[in-house]
Order: C-alpha cells, then structure tokens, then sequence
C-alpha cells in the first residue's frame, strides 16, 4: 500500500516522525555480502538533523540497530530489518497542528485520505521516513561499488536564484561535504549558506535544485515500456518530501533546441560504442546506453515555517497557524544523501532485473 520500493530489491519502510522510531526491512539482498552497521551509520550521519547551523536543529544521533539478515558481518539472503529509535521527540511543539493545517504540507490530504492523521511532525509525511531509504540505501551502494565500481554522486547545485558555476568533471565526495550545504563549488556555497541562514532568520524556508551523477553504469539497464529507468527513477525521486520536479539530461532546456542540435552521434571510443555529447544523460529509450547518468530533481520550500499564515482547522473555520517546531529552513543540504540512497535503490534493482532476465539462462539455438 505505498510503502514499499522495488521489485527484486526491495524496501519497506515504516514509524514517524516523532513516534518510538523509524526504520526499514529489505528483501532481496544477496547473500554473503560484507557489511557493518558503521559502514551504514556513515550515510545516516549524512542525513541526519543537526549536523549544521542551516538545518533544523533536532539532535538525532540516528544510530542504527541491524535486527536480522546478518550474520559474522555478513548478509544471510534473509531480509534485513534496520531500526533507527527516535530519541528527541518533542509532540507538544505540534499541539496546534491537532486542529490545524499547515499550508502546503499533508495534514489535510492525509485527513481527507484516512480520516485521521498523526500531526506530530507529519507523521509518515516527514522527511524522517527517509531514514530507512539511507539506510537501505547504503547497502545498494556497496554491492555497486563491489560489483562494477559504480559511483552514485549528489549535490546542491542551486538554491532559490543562487546557482552552482557547471563543473568540469565529476565530482569528488570531499568536494560535496567539503560545506554545510553540500555545493562542490565554494563560492557558490558560501552565497547559498548565506541566504538559508537568511530566510531562517525571518522564520521562513527556500527550495532549489539537486544533481546527481552517476559513472560506471554498463549500457542495458532499464525495462520497456512501463519501468523505463528514468521513469523508475523519477518515481524514486518525487516520492520524496519537499520533491516537485525531476529531469533527466537536457530536460526542459531541450526543447529549446532543434533535434539536429540535440541528438548525440554515436562514436568508437576505446573499443566500444560511446556518444560525443551527452544530451540524453545517459539513457535513450529508458535504457543506459553506458554514458554517464545524469539528472536533476527540484525541491520546493519547506511548508512548515515559523510566519504567520492563514489556514482552516478541522471544523472548518478560517483562522491563523504560526507553526513551532524544529524545521530545516531549505531541506536540500540533507537531501543530498537521500538522493544518492534512491539512486542505488533503482540502479541495483534494474541491475537484478537485467540479470533475471537475460543472464540468468543460457540457450544454445541451432
């Protein structure tokens, strides 16, 4: 029922955001793979609340509990069930929001959908679900890593009208976490600290846009017509709080161009076949095509937000919500490590997917 991610690898997700605690089962992790909770614990440090004076100042320790599917550090075959407790709650902050909906956030469309709601903090609707996507996600970057090298890799490439300068190459992960705001490049990045610190301070939120990049990736993967990859991967993308927008290579800026001026020809480079540009972002007709992968996904404001604004309660009466809480002022910082988790997800079970298909028989026609 909406809870749960892929076909061969897949997650369930489950808590809320100011519940016991929140966490995840994966199914379909090969067995004998070296993992250690400390391997996973690095990317929840990435995402987790208040690593920073730009996101909201929750203190989170976000420390992992391996429940099953592991054994002498290594995957069993079995599910795997991670559990992240909550450790600083604070549901009084949401006392208003029990009558109350905020403007643009879910409490009102989960009240129409079920009937009731848990307002704490947005309950399902929190970006602290994302917890256990990090941490599966951790676990699909490893067997990528181990089995072709693949390098999944995300930043902040804009906030509000602020935009990164285009990069030369790829990026290097000190690079990212080298700033608060997880921008490659600095001077950029210290504009973008700036104005999040700013809008903060007049207790409301801005949005943006972030890249990721992925190398390594073999030509093949991807599944006609309904799970095409980009399309798996904007359902992965936009599953996430605060996502409006996704595009993949050129996007919208390709319609600006002529199909002469768009297309990417196709050359021999180093034994094999390659494109000269990269246009499609390395994927035509929602195939790899073994280019590297590219794509962009945009993030709106924050909904919650410390200003006065005008709403309705629950009987239907007009009135004025000035929300409390502890609310990150642009959530794209923390995004980054969540895009680099679903990113994983996908790409490893499209790869599972290929293999099924079409390597795991041999038939010999004659």
């Amino acid at each position: 029922m909406g809870n749960s991610f892929g076909t061969l690898f897949r997650i369930t997700t489950w808590g809320e955001s100011h519940g016991a605690g929140v966490g995840v089962v994966i199914d379909g992790c090969p067995p004998n793979l070296p993992i250690t909770a400390e391997e996973i614990q690095v990317e929840l440090d990435r995402r987790r609340p208040g690593q920073s004076s730009i996101v909201t100042p929750r203190k989170e320790a976000d420390s992992l509990e391996i429940l099953s599917g592991l054994y002498e550090g290594r995957t069993t075959g079995t599910p795997i069930s991670i559990l992240v407790r909550n450790t600083d709650q604070r549901p009084s902050a949401y006392d208003e929001m029990l009558e109350k909906y905020r403007p643009s956030h879910a409490d009102y469309t989960y009240q129409a959908k079920f009937g009731r709601r848990d307002p704490r903090g947005g309950g399902r609707s929190s970006a602290r679900e994302t917890v256990g996507r990090v941490a599966a996600g951790a676990i699909a970057k490893k067997i990528l890593s181990l089995g072709a090298a693949v390098e999944v890799r995300a930043y902040v490439a804009q906030v509000q009208d602020i935009a990164m300068a285009p990069l030369a190459g790829f990026p290097a992960l000190a690079d990212v976490e080298a700033n608060a705001v997880r921008c490659p490049d600095p001077v950029a990045a210290q504009r973008m600290i700036e104005r999040i610190k700013e809008v903060r301070s007049q207790g409301d939120s801005v949005g943006g846009v972030v890249e990721c990049r992925v190398r390594g990736l073999p030509a093949g993967l991807g599944v006609p017509v309904f799970d095409r990859l980009e399309a798996d991967l904007a359902k992965a993308m936009l599953s996430l709080p605060a996502s409006k927008g996704f595009e993949v290579g050129s996007g919208f800026a390709g319609t600006l161009l002529k199909g002469s001026e768009h297309n990417d020809p196709f050359v021999i480079r180093e034994g094999r076949v390659r494109t000269a540009s990269n246009r499609s972002g390395g994927v035509q007709g929602g195939i790899s095509n073994g280019e590297e992968l590219f794509f962009r996904t945009a993030f709106k404001p924050t909904a919650t937000i410390l200003r006065p604004q005008k709403t309705v309660d629950i009987h239907g009466a007009e009135t004025e919500l000035a929300a409390r809480g502890r609310h990150d002022p642009c959530v794209l910082p923390r995004a980054v490590p969540i895009i680099e988790a679903m990113t994983a997800l996908v790409l490893l079970d499209h790869w599972m997917r290929d293999s099924a298909q079409n390597r795991a028989f041999e038939f010999s026609l004659s």
